[in-house]
C-alpha cells in the first residue's frame, strides 16, 4: 500500500511540475505619450525575403521624446498575418498597440 501510495505521490508530482513548466507569464507593458507621434518616415522597402514580413518603421516614446525604430524583418507565421504596431488616440494622449500575429 505504501509503495503505490508513493508511486501515485510520485507521479502526481512530475505533472503538476510538468504543467508548470508549460505555463507561461505574459506581461504587457503599456506605452503613453502626450502628444501624437511624428509622421512616419519614408523608408525604402527592400525586396521581398521568402518566409518574412516587412515590418515598417514606427516611432517610439523614449524618455519623453519619440525615437524613430527603423523596419525589420519578422519571420512568417503560416496561418496568420502580421498586424503592425501603431498608436491610438486615447483622449488628449496617444496609447502604443505592439505589432502582433492575428
Amino acid at each position: 500500500m505504501k509503495k503505490t501510495f508513493r508511486l501515485f505521490l510520485a507521479q502526481a508530482l512530475i505533472v503538476t511540475a510538468g504543467a508548470t513548466a508549460v505555463a507561461s507569464a505574459s506581461a504587457q507593458v503599456v506605452v503613453i505619450a502626450p502628444s501624437a507621434p511624428p509622421p512616419a518616415r519614408y523608408e525604402v522597402v527592400p525586396a521581398p525575403r521568402a518566409g518574412y514580413v516587412w515590418d515598417q518603421g514606427h516611432w517610439r516614446w523614449d524618455h519623453g521624446r519619440y525615437v524613430w525604430i527603423g523596419g525589420h524583418w519578422q519571420r512568417e507565421r503560416v496561418g496568420y498575418h502580421w498586424v503592425p504596431g501603431h498608436w491610438v488616440a486615447r483622449g488628449p494622449n496617444y496609447r502604443w498597440v505592439e505589432g502582433h500575429w492575428a
